[in-house]
């Protein structure tokens, strides 16, 4: 694997000048992207510490995929398409039941009790067991989704391809992402945490404690939280504006789990649904 990774860096030297005619980076790239298909590698990863890696190679892989393959015609009954990458086939034995009007590209790994409704996930993003995309969420590129997530309907969790050392978007085991949340560039949303909806997440974004007031990050809900949506006051040369922000309303027990009707008494209590 360490040849070829160092392949990969050299050929990624090269990409102003690269083409599909060069098959021997073909080949490289294309047995990277294979084993992203079969979750055999993946574009970054929790460690024990709790750090987010990223693996540049692997994402520097995905930007030569792009110069070596050209567009492509594909059909699918009456809808034509024109692309460089082809999509994800063979769910039966992945394990993944997809819903018509889901679309998932090749270079994702979806485990198997996935279940996408129609939606989108992206190349380089890894969804893990028993998670669901509901019905328009988006996964964007690179974007890492744990287990038995729940992406509710619109929820966008942003791509991030460029550069190749930038962190994607984590979201954690058992974590559940309110309706039309949008979660990008990097941001984070930890083990167990709810996001009410409409909730916008980016790591300029401050994270508050309701019961403190202090700021506790940027861009980083940590686990076992219950976050909404909420604005704070701002005084500027000309006037006041109120900024969006991200506020804790409830901190659980770690491992507790969610009971469905108590969350949504409790959203409903700060003007926030699922």
């Amino acid at each position: 694997m360490v040849d070829l990774e160092n392949r990969i860096h050299a050929w990624h030297e090269q990409i102003a000048t690269i083409t599909p005619e060069n098959l021997e980076a073909r080949r490289d790239v294309e047995l990277v992207i294979a084993k992203l298909d079969e979750g055999q590698l993946r574009v970054a990863e929790v460690a024990p510490s709790g750090v987010v890696v990223v693996h540049e190679w692997v994402k520097k892989a995905i930007m030569l995929l792009f110069r070596l393959h050209g567009l492509e015609k594909s059909e699918a009954g009456p809808f034509e398409y024109l692309d460089k990458l082809e999509l994800k086939s063979d769910y039966e034995r992945r394990g993944v039941r997809v819903v018509p009007g889901a679309l998932a590209r090749r270079g994702s790994y979806l485990s198997p009790g996935v279940i996408l409704m129609p939606s989108f996930v992206n190349i380089g993003a890894w969804v893990g067991p028993g998670s669901m995309v509901d019905t328009w969420a988006t996964v964007g590129s690179c974007a890492q989704i744990g287990a038995n997530v729940h992406l509710a309907g619109g929820v966008g969790i942003g791509g991030v391809l460029e550069p190749a050392n930038a962190v994607p978007v984590v979201i954690e085991d058992g974590a559940f992402i309110g309706s039309r949340c949008m979660i990008v560039d990097g941001a984070r949303v930890g083990k167990g945490s709810v996001l009410g909806a409409g909730t916008i997440l980016n790591p300029s974004i401050p994270v508050i404690d309701a019961e403190t007031g202090e700021e506790v990050s940027r861009g980083y809900v940590p686990d076992y939280c219950v976050a909404v949506t909420a604005s704070r006051r701002r005084e500027y040369p000309g006037g006041e504006f109120f900024l969006p922000c991200v506020l804790i309303i409830k901190r659980m027990q770690e491992g507790e789990s969610h009971d469905k009707v108590a969350l949504n008494s409790l959203l409903r209590d700060h003007g926030v649904a699922t």
